[in-house]
């Protein structure tokens, strides 16, 4: 997700230059444009899903498109079930739900399912605060699920990582005192992978450990993704690029 320049962009292994796959068509409103854009999921047809966060929107590029399609809020900024506030992490389940971190001033994690005119609240969405049943949005957070269904909760006002189990109407503190853990990943295994942009790292849980372990340090880490091999790919922030952590 290419903020500043409201764009997506594909780069396919090996290549020196990337592709533009949404937006890039200058800031704005339309169906061809994204404003800051912050969350991206590819499915497995290669759609891509934007949280397109300046405009309030979680838009789907089709592979191939030139234009994108609104999927969810896009009903201006606010805290209505269609609505959201400056969306930043998406994820999608194997029904094509979509979970939405709603960075809004009533942080919450909303499911849209497809074709769905309004979302539901599947966490948060109490106020902000410290509460078990509350999340802090002030700087973003993202999500993920596991293999259960839990839903794992980058509360980074809070500097913590939360845990709600499905149906549940409050988390769990997951991990504590984790400083600006902004994006987490879940691999195939249900290892836990966390930025932590102020530390400068990301950290590794295994299932079930009450503690990480340093696996690579960057300069202010921010998005990160493991594939199917285990290589973990980083956002390092501050060096504008795209790291590559091979696992061999």
């Amino acid at each position: 997700a290419d903020k500043s320049n409201n764009r997506v962009m594909k780069w396919t292994p090996g290549a020196s230059s990337g592709s533009v796959v949404a937006g890039g068509n200058g800031e704005g409103t339309n169906n061809n444009q994204l404003s800051s854009p912050r969350g991206v999921f590819v499915d497995s047809s290669g759609n891509v899903y934007v949280g397109d966060s300046n405009n309030n929107r979680i838009m789907k590029w089709a592979s191939g498109a030139t234009s994108g399609i609104l999927v969810a809020g896009g009903n201006g900024e606010g805290s209505n079930l269609n609505q959201l506030g400056s969306p930043m992490g998406i994820h999608l389940d194997s029904s094509n739900n979509i979970y939405i971190a709603d960075n809004s001033s009533n942080p919450r994690i909303m499911k849209w399912e497809p074709d769905a005119s309004v979302g539901t609240i599947v966490a948060g969405g109490n106020g902000q605060g410290s509460g078990n049943n509350q999340l802090n949005g002030l700087i973003g957070f993202d999500v993920h699920l596991d293999s259960s269904g839990n839903i794992y909760i980058s509360d980074t006002g809070n500097y913590r990582i939360m845990k709600w189990e499905p149906d549940a109407t409050s988390g769990t503190v997951f991990a504590l005192n984790q400083e600006k853990a902004r994006y987490i990943h879940i691999d195939l295994l249900d290892n836990i992978y966390i930025s932590e942009s102020n530390s400068h790292r990301v950290t590794k849980w295994t299932p079930g450990s009450t503690s990480g372990t340093s696996v690579v340090a960057f300069s202010h880490p921010t998005g990160i993704f493991v594939d199917n091999s285990g290589n973990i790919y980083v956002s390092d922030y501050l060096n504008n690029r795209i790291q590559k952590l091979q696992i061999s």
